[in-house]
C-alpha cells in the first residue's frame, strides 16, 4: 500500500538569513519497496549548520540542494517495510533522507545500528558525524600532540563539545572553549571537564582569551572574531584546524578577514581546512575509541530536541541563533 510522506523543499534561496517562506512542506505518496529497496518511517532527523551553505547555488564540496525538491541529512529510523534480504522491519538504521517523515532507500544507503550500545540520536551526535568531524580535526589536522593547549570555538555545539572532550582524551593539557551563555560555559566546565570557558558575549573574545595562552591547538567553527582572536592567542608553531565559519554563513555581504594574517609569519602558524567526508577510512578507528568513551563516559553529550516536522525550519533557525546546547535534533 503506498505510504503517505510529509518532505520539507526549498522554495527558493534564502537572501542572508534564511526565512520561512524559503521553505515548503508538500506531500508526497511512496509506493512500497523494489527489491533492493527499504521503506524507513524517520523519527529523528539531524539539523547541522553545513546545511546553509547548500541552499546556495555555487560551487562547494557538496551539490547545492535543489530547488522545489526535498532537502536532506541525517536521519535515523525504524524500517517499515523492506525488500532486501539484508535489512530487516524493525531495524534501526541511520541514513541521509532526513527532512522528511518516510523515506524510500536502496538498502545499501542504510546503516544498522546497534541501539543496545547507545540511543539511534546518538548516531547523530557524538557517534556520528559531529564527533568524527572532532577526532578528525584533532588527530589527522591539527596533528594534537600530547601536553598541548587546545582552544575550540562554539564549544557548547555537537562537534565543539565532541572536540574538548576527546583533546583531553588524546593528552591535551589544557581544554579551553567559548560559548554563548553562562549556562552552556558552566556545562563545558562542571560537566564536560573543560578547564576555561569564556562567554563571547561579555566581552570580546580577543580580550578574555589573551590570559589563557599561549594556544597550541585552535578548532575552528566560528571564524570572524573568533579566529582573529585565537591568531593573536596561539603559540609558535600553532596549528589551526578550520572547520567552518558559523558566524559568517547568513551574512549577506563578504566578510573582512582577520586583521592580523601577517602573524602567520611571525607565529610560523599553520591553518588547514578540511571536510569529514574526505576521511571515511578513519571511520572505524573512531567508533572504536568513542564508543568506549561513551560506554565509560569520559565523551557526554546533550541533546536539544525539537518536536514535529513543522518546526524543522524554526529549529535550524535556532541552530544559527545558538539556542542549542549539544546536537540540534527533530523528532518526527
Amino acid at each position: 500500500m503506498p505510504t503517505t510522506a510529509r518532505e520539507i523543499h526549498l522554495a527558493s534561496r534564502p537572501q542572508g538569513w534564511p526565512t520561512p517562506d524559503d521553505f515548503r512542506t508538500v506531500e508526497v505518496q511512496l509506493p512500497d519497496p523494489a527489491a533492493g529497496q527499504v521503506l524507513v518511517r524517520n523519527t529523528f532527523m539531524s539539523v547541522d549548520p553545513y546545511m546553509r551553505g547548500r541552499m546556495n547555488d555555487v560551487k562547494s564540496y557538496v551539490p547545492p540542494f535543489a530547488l522545489d525538491a526535498p532537502l536532506d541529512g541525517g536521519a535515523v529510523g525504524e524500517v517499515v517495510a523492506t525488500g532486501s534480504d539484508d535489512v530487516a522491519v524493525g531495524d534501526t538504521v541511520l541514513h541521509q533522507a532526513g527532512r522528511r517523515t518516510h523515506a524510500l532507500l536502496p538498502a545499501s544507503a542504510v546503516r544498522r545500528l546497534d541501539v543496545s550500545r547507545a540511543p539511534a540520536t546518538a548516531y547523530l551526535g557524538a557517534l556520528g558525524m559531529p564527533g568524527l568531524t572532532a577526532y578528525v580535526g584533532l588527530t589527522r589536522i591539527a596533528e594534537l600532540r600530547e601536553g598541548d593547549t587546545v582552544f575550540v570555538s562554539g564549544a557548547a555545539g555537537a562537534v565543539g563539545s565532541a572536540v574538548g572532550q576527546i583533546a583531553r582524551q588524546l593528552g591535551a593539557a589544557k581544554v579551553i572553549g567559548s560559548a554563548g551563555t553562562a549556562e552552556k560555559c558552566a556545562w563545558l566546565t562542571d560537566e564536560l571537564g573543560f578547564d576555561v570557558a569564556l562567554n563571547y558575549k561579555d566581552s570580546p573574545i580577543g580580550r578574555q582569551l589573551r590570559g589563557h595562552g599561549p594556544v597550541d591547538v585552535y578548532f575552528d567553527n566560528v571564524g570572524g572574531d573568533h579566529l582573529e582572536a585565537a591568531i593573536f592567542a596561539m603559540a609558535d608553531f600553532g596549528r589551526i584546524a578550520a572547520c567552518g565559519a558559523i558566524a559568517d554563513y547568513n551574512a549577506d555581504a563578504p566578510v573582512p578577514g582577520p586583521r592580523n594574517m601577517m602573524m602567520f609569519v611571525s607565529k610560523r602558524l599553520t591553518l588547514r581546512g578540511f571536510i569529514v567526508t574526505d576521511h571515511a577510512d578513519a571511520a572505524g578507528e573512531f567508533y572504536r575509541r568513542a564508543g568506549a568513551w561513551v560506554a565509560d563516559g569520559s565523551l557526554k553529550y546533550q541533546e536539544t530536541v525539537v518536536d514535529g516536522l513543522d518546526h524543522a525550519v524554526d529549529a535550524f533557525l535556532g541552530l544559527h541563533r545558538g539556542d542549542n546546547t549539544g546536537k540540534m535534533l527533530v523528532r518526527l
